[in-house]
């Protein structure tokens, strides 16, 4: 069955996936809701699912094949850790993954705590005092940053049911702008899950019989060091690897394109070159991209790739990986935005490519 472009357009149930993936918490180390919920809906896709005992989830379709091809996203979202509840009820912090503090500052969150969620603010002093000692305003650190939930002593905070440990998370949630343009807080890399769960789904409705064992992979702990991807790759020992994750778009002010290479928002799915990624691998996806012309952008790193494709590559003897990727805008920030035509081309770029692949496709560089 051949499908025409608009097959891979996102669907209005589709969608409704998307906005309700993305706007549920799956904090670094505490993903399981948002797993639930990816393996709720992908169940219907799949021929079997497992989990692994630190939450990444997987779906098999046409299990028990000797060849095995995983195609992986991550679930994590970066947050923060309560640290130290001061006698006033102020709440300290430490990251959980990468966050970035300079955009915490006057930004709504919810803290996890043991009763529920506790609605909070990152306090800011107002413009009019923020001139410290030398005439210098405050700069936005990590150690000076504090949550303000209402409480005005420790122990307030503690009948909240918030305790050191206790996860905070920003509400941010989807949103949709003019000209197809989507912003949320997490599609690093929850799109990523949506993406390789609607392959599943394409692949169901076509009724495609693939020569292989599919593994479609939504690792935990990708932002604190590719570490689900690193556990569930020893487990399921691939052959091939595709991972796919965001990418910086360079297209706006402050971005340096001499250093992060030029990829635009809506000109297609990226294309990583580099130590990593399998270069035959690499070729078969862009071959596969212009047979089926999809417009496809290039990028290139000089060490590792920064993503989960470094653990799959690295894994037990070695396994041919490659990364695709979708250009993201203000990656890390409540406001990542996607286009959604490179949603659409990434997805039918991955499924074109898994219906390409056979055991007998040959990556050996050697003859």
């Amino acid at each position: 069955m051949v499908r025409s472009k608009s097959s891979f357009s996102l669907t209005r149930e589709s969608l409704e996936f998307l906005k309700k993936y993305i706007n549920n918490f799956s904090p670094v180390g505490s993903e399981y809701k948002g797993q639930q919920l990816w393996l709720d809906y992908i169940r219907d896709y799949v021929d079997e699912t497992f989990t692994d005992p630190y939450g990444t989830a997987v779906g098999v379709i046409n299990p028990g094949q000797k060849f095995k091809v995983v195609i992986e996203a991550h679930a994590d979202e970066i947050s923060w850790f309560v640290n130290y509840i001061s006698k006033d009820g102020f709440i300290y912090l430490k990251r959980n993954g990468g966050v970035d503090h300079q955009i915490a500052p006057s930004q709504r969150v919810v803290i996890h705590g043991k009763k529920g969620p506790v609605k909070a603010v990152f306090g800011w002093p107002a413009i009019h005092t923020r001139a410290g000692k030398d005439d210098k305003e405050f700069l936005p650190k990590v150690e000076n940053l504090f949550l303000d939930c209402g409480a005005r002593s420790a122990e307030e905070v503690e009948k909240l049911g918030v305790r050191v440990g206790a996860i905070v998370t920003y509400v941010d949630g989807f949103e949709e702008l003019a000209y197809d343009n989507y912003i949320a807080r997490a599609f690093d890399n929850r799109i990523g899950g949506y993406m390789i769960s609607q392959v599943a789904r394409l692949l169901k409705e076509a009724k495609k019989k693939l020569p292989y064992s599919l593994y479609v992979v939504n690792a935990v702990q990708e932002e604190i060091g590719l570490r689900g991807a690193e556990m569930i790759a020893r487990r399921i020992k691939p052959d091939v690897a595709i991972i796919t994750d965001v990418t910086h778009d360079s297209n706006t002010p402050m971005v340096n394109k001499q250093v992060q290479g030029d990829c635009v928002c809506g000109k297609g799915p990226v294309i990583t070159y580099g130590p990593a990624v399998h270069n035959k691998l690499r070729d078969f996806i862009e071959d596969t991209a212009r047979s089926n012309r999809i417009g496809i952008q290039l990028a290139a790193v000089s060490r590792s790739t920064g993503t989960d494709t470094d653990s799959f590559a690295y894994a037990n003897d070695g396994c041919p990986s490659a990364l695709i990727s979708i250009p993201l805008r203000y990656m890390h920030t409540t406001v990542e935005m996607l286009h959604k035509s490179d949603i659409e081309n990434t997805i039918r770029l991955i499924y074109e490519t898994v219906s390409a692949l056979k055991p007998s496709t040959n990556l050996s560089y050697f003859r």
